[in-house]
Parts: C-alpha cells; structure tokens; sequence
C-alpha cells in the first residue's frame, strides 16, 4: 500500500522523486505492484461530476515505468479517525454542504451522534446528492475513472477495490476511533439512527408483524466501550438470541448485504469487459470472537455467532458479483492478543477462509496493523499456505519500511511468499493457479538481494 496521502487533498501527487526511488525499490526486492487509494474527496473536490484525475495518472505512468501494476481503490469515504489514519481527506466539499443540511444522509448512533466518514447506506437509493443517489455518484465516478484509465486497466491497473463503508471496508463505523469516541476492545454502537435507516426498520418490523420492534434499535445494547457482559443484548444469553434480537441482525446485517450489492453491481457494469479484477474489502474484527455473541462483529453489521456463519452470506454476494475478497489480520496470532478481549484472529481467518472456499470466491489479504518484524512475515506466509490466498497486499510502503533491518526482513518476506506461497504447490482449494501480488516466483529468484538493498538506501534517504 502507498502513504495515504499519495495524491493529497489539493489534487497533487506528494513526493514525486521519493515514491519513483520507492517503487523501484520494491520492483527490485521481488514485489508485483502497489496500492493506492483514489480518493472521493480529492477527485471530485471541485463539484458534482467534476473529475480531476491528474495526479493519479501521473502516479499510473510512474507505475508502469516501474514495471509495476496497479490496485486501485475506489474510496469514498473519508480519511481521519481510525487506526493508521496520517492525514485528513474529507469527504468532497459539496458533499459536506449537503450533510450540513440533512445530517440523516449520514450515519448515526443511538445518542445521535453523526458519523461523516461515509454516506449512510439507507439513502442508497434517494436522489440526496444534489439530484443524484449515492450509487449514482459513485457509479459515475467509476464511470469517468474507467474513460481516464481505460487503456492502463486490465494491464497496468490489475485491480479496482470497491469501497462500501468506513475503511473502504463493507462494514458499518461501529468502532470510530475519532475523539476517543471507541477504545479498543469496546463492543462499539449500532448505526441505525439515521431518518432512513429508521424508516426501514420500521417497514420491515411492520412486514415482520412487530410494529413495535420498529421504534430504534435494541435499547440494551450498551455504548462504544463496554464489554459485552455489561450489557443485556450481548451476554451470554442476552437479547440477541431472542425472537427480536434475531430480526434486528437478520435486517442491520442485511442492508449491509444489500448496499455491498448495489455498489458492486454497479463496478461490475462499469469495468465489466476491461481486464481489471474487482475486489471488496472486509474488517478483520476479531475482538470478542470467543464470545457466544461475537459482539463487535454484530454492531459492525456481520450477524456472526457461535452458531451461524455470518461470512458465508457476504462471499455468496461477492461471488455473484465476480469480486476477490480481501481480508484483513492476517498478520495475527491469538496468542499474541490481551487475554480479556476473547480475540481469535486465527480461528477468525480460518472461518472466512472456508466461507471463500464454499461460495467459490478468491481470498485475498491484508495485516491489518503496521508490522515489520519476522514474526508477523512468518504468521502471514503460514495464512497464506494454508489459506491459498490469491493475494496479499502488505500495509504499508513508508520510510520505516526501508529501515535497515526492516528492509532486510521485509525482503526476506517478500522471496519466502514467492518460494513458499501458493504457485510451488498448490493447495486443493486453488484450482486456478493464481499468483502472488507481492511477488512472481521466477521473477523474484531472477533478482538480487544487494540490488534491492541498494535502491532501499536511496529511498530511505529521499523519503
């Protein structure tokens, strides 16, 4: 992954001479490509439907000089306020303008405090744009992306990663780190308060023949920082298992299903026929994943329990849309988490790797945390044999990554991924012989380690 700030809020690409030096550097340690985030914000800044794609192809040219590829992540939402954030790009000005107005088209939690980072998921549909829907705007954006970039996509650009919430995550902003709002390992808030998340709740309680259950969300669900048994819906035997609260999760988890599909659908119109891959991205929540309830992974919109699979219902829905999913934590081991938290970040891949198994749908990763130490390489390449990940994009390219002893480690990796990865030896589940994005085997072999060691110098020194 690139800086954050690649292409800064003003619509210039920061660095230029630094990020050349770089992405040479990581052509010679073995890599495949880089990723970089296309910001909402930055891009349409100046107005409805108007497009400034400049820097971002001054970037695609840099990559293909490098012979490098390219993902390229369609991100609207905003930067600021969780974990890794180093910078501000907000959403487009007028955007902002319009949430000023109507702060529902946002969303909201139980008190009413308003989320900006992302437009709510219930207004998908409504013309709350100045005269146009979300999937609209979205759906042009990519539309004049594909018309700028047509001729790199498919070759230099391999991979268009949707974004569908916070993050570019298919989540709801359930655990906002912003002003201290959410600590670490708090169950986090629901986000249905919002005039229309509201009004869906209340048609589908009507249709469910509970008109009461239609009136807000669960009113036991505690706040951001509690524990799950602090509260009476996520207890051992809390609400949540109840007649209400499984119709509360069927409906928050499924117009989350629905908005990842309509976003989906829509990318899938645009750059269907191109060449590039489309993928999705989906939160690595694996606090409180030892708990009966899986509190967290609730509130975030993933109605996973001790006994239902909430990630099996998502890797259908990307495999009807023909996008790779892309998780996180794979850098994780649960040995290494604070024992009050019931975090499983292991058993939590293993689930969504068999749910990427059975819907036939590739599986892609990302370590959720910066990381440069041997035994976050070697937990990534033991996922990656034994999940057959198609991918793995590693967060993130930055000066402490050409650190000496960083480097070293980091190219160390990256040859261990080619030489011990999915290509040598593939696993059952692997049936389309996929490569590795940091790196393909013959290639990484041909290069030498002094080489890449050289060019990391000079990049340390530029950045």
């Amino acid at each position: 992954m690139l800086p954050l700030d690649t292409v800064g809020p003003g619509g210039q690409l920061s660095r230029q001479r630094a990020v050349a030096a770089s992405l040479m550097a990581l052509r010679g340690a073995g890599v495949e490509g880089v990723m970089v985030d296309v910001w909402w914000g930055v891009v349409e800044r100046e107005g409805p439907g108007r497009y400034d794609w400049e820097a971002y192809a001054e970037l695609v040219r840099m990559v293909e000089r490098a012979g490098l590829r390219l993902q390229a992540v369609m991100s609207f939402h905003q930067c600021g306020g969780n974990v890794g954030d180093t910078c501000n790009i907000p959403l487009p000005p007028w955007v902002l303008e319009e949430m000023s107005s109507n702060p529902d088209i946002v969303y909201t939690d139980r008190s009413g405090r308003r989320n900006p980072e992302y437009i709510s998921l219930g207004c998908d549909t409504l013309p709350v744009l100045k005269g146009r829907t979300p999937i609209q705007v979205y759906t042009d954006y990519m539309r004049s992306f594909r018309e700028r970039f047509g001729d790199y996509l498919g070759n230099v650009i391999a991979e268009i990663q949707v974004g569908m919430g916070p993050c570019g995550e298919l989540r709801y902003p359930s655990y906002p780190e912003a002003n201290g709002t959410w600590r670490f390992p708090g169950i986090g808030e629901f986000q249905c308060y919002d005039k229309y998340m509201r009004a869906s709740l209340e048609a589908a309680a009507m249709a469910a023949g509970h008109e009461e259950w239609g009136r807000g969300g669960p009113h036991d669900a505690g706040e951001y920082k509690q524990m799950p048994d602090e509260t009476g819906f996520f207890r051992h035997d809390g609400t949540w298992s109840t007649e209400y609260g499984r119709f509360f999760l069927e409906w928050y988890s499924g117009m989350l299903l629905e908005h990842g599909d309509r976003v989906l659908a829509a990318a899938e119109a645009v750059f269907g026929g191109t060449g590039a891959t489309l993928s999705a991205k989906v939160a690595g929540i694996h606090w409180h994943y030892g708990t009966r309830s899986h509190a967290a992974e609730l509130t975030a919109g993933y109605y996973n329990t001790r006994h239902r699979d909430g990630y099996a219902p998502i890797a259908r829905m990307l495999a009807k849309r023909g996008a790779v999913l892309n998780f996180t934590c794979m850098e994780m081991k649960d040995e290494q988490q604070p024992q009050h938290a019931n975090c499983s970040p292991e058993q939590l891949v293993r689930q969504v790797k068999a749910a990427a198994s059975a819907a036939g749908v590739e599986l892609a990763g990302e370590n959720a945390l910066e990381r440069y130490d041997e035994a976050a390489f070697s937990q990534v390449m033991s996922t990656a044999r034994g999940a057959g990940l198609a991918a793995f994009t590693y967060l993130r390219m930055n000066k402490t990554l050409f650190d000496g002893d960083n480097w070293r480690q980091f190219v160390s990796f990256v040859r261990g991924m080619a030489d011990g990865g999915t290509r040598p030896a593939l696993p059952r589940c692997d049936t389309g012989h996929s490569d590795l994005y940091v790196g393909f085997l013959d290639a990484a072999k041909e290069r030498k380690a002094p080489e890449a060691e050289g060019a990391a110098t000079a990049t340390a020194v530029a950045l």
